[in-house]
């Protein structure tokens, strides 16, 4: 990965950001209770995002891969999934 801005991953987490300042129920279940789960996704995309969106590459390739662009895409898909799974 080479250091720089990457547009998808800062507007990403630019995107949840936005969606979690403006609409705070989208971290909640059907039910209106926190749901821990889908918030840990969304704020792992989020905090991925922003990452690798800034241009920064951790050396430690752990950290790299976890706040890299597809780890930021991954965990929106998983989160998107456990939405659609559960009606």
């Amino acid at each position: 990965m080479s250091p720089g801005l990457h547009w998808p991953s800062l507007l990403a987490g630019l995107a949840l950001m936005l969606a979690g300042t403006a609409y705070p129920l989208v971290f909640a279940g059907a039910d209106g209770r926190a749901d821990h789960g889908l918030a840990m996704l969304l704020f792992w995309a989020m905090s991925a995002g922003f990452v690798r969106g800034v241009g920064f590459v951790p050396r430690h390739r752990a950290w790299r891969w976890l706040f890299s662009g597809r780890a930021c895409l991954a965990a929106l898909a998983i989160a998107c999934a456990s939405v659609a799974l559960r009606g």
